[in-house]
């Protein structure tokens, strides 16, 4: 169509086994499950791949397992940018007008 679309910051990019994910399309996936409120992806280190994706999620729903999510993941995304772990909060740390601070995530 002759348009360039910046969907997500490079710095944030994770690289899973020279495969480029952007952030933005896992949280998209992983938000459409209706017991999820909110999430976060990030790369963290992995032995063979880099890197691996890893879920933050705020939950709607107490019973909402990491399993679940990955198989809600699994079944809308190619086998490398599906989440290996996922961490439940509270909450998610954010800026001052609303964005979601991953740099703290990574820490």
């Amino acid at each position: 169509e002759g348009y360039f679309y910046i969907v997500d910051r490079k710095k944030d990019m994770i690289l899973v086994s020279g495969f480029n994910v952007f952030p933005n399309e896992i949280e998209e996936v992983a938000a459409m499950h209706d017991a999820v409120l909110e999430v976060a992806a990030i790369g963290v280190p992995h032995d063979v791949s880099g890197e691996v994706v890893k879920l933050f999620i705020v939950r709607k729903d107490d019973s909402l397992t990491a399993e679940a999510v990955i198989t809600h993941c699994r079944s809308h995304l190619t086998g490398y940018k599906v989440p290996k772990h996922v961490e439940f909060k509270e909450e998610l740390p954010k800026t001052n007008v609303g964005k979601i601070l991953r740099r703290e995530l990574r820490d």
